[in-house]
């Protein structure tokens, strides 16, 4: 597992200890356009063990050339469920969970 993230390992201010930490952590991604598809992509080869996606919004042509986690395969489908797809194929040892809805005061705590 570790040899996977060898060059980030011997990184001194990383080592073993600090990518078990990364493996073990969790991140919530609001959004999945330029900058959230970009922080998806680097935290999933960075081996963040769990990636949450939140976005309500469908893949649109026009996303293509500036949302790198999309190819026109995708075009009509949710973005949450296009980036899993997509993380999931850069990195199968992470947990992606996609959710398909508008993040806001009324859903925020049982999201």
């Amino acid at each position: 597992m570790l040899k996977r993230y060898s060059r980030q390992v011997i990184l001194s201010n990383i080592g073993e200890e600090g990518q078990k930490k990364l493996l073990n952590s969790k991140v919530v991604i609001v959004g999945c356009g330029a900058l959230g598809t970009v922080a998806a992509n680097n935290l999933a080869r960075a081996g963040v063990g769990h990636i949450t996606i939140i976005d309500r919004d469908f893949v649109e042509l026009s996303n293509l050339q500036r949302q790198m986690l999309f190819e026109e395969e995708d075009v009509g489908e949710p973005k949450a469920l296009a980036a899993a797809k997509r993380l999931n194929a850069i990195n199968s040892e992470i947990e992606i969970e996609p959710i398909v809805a508008d993040l806001n005061h009324t859903n925020v705590q049982e999201i």
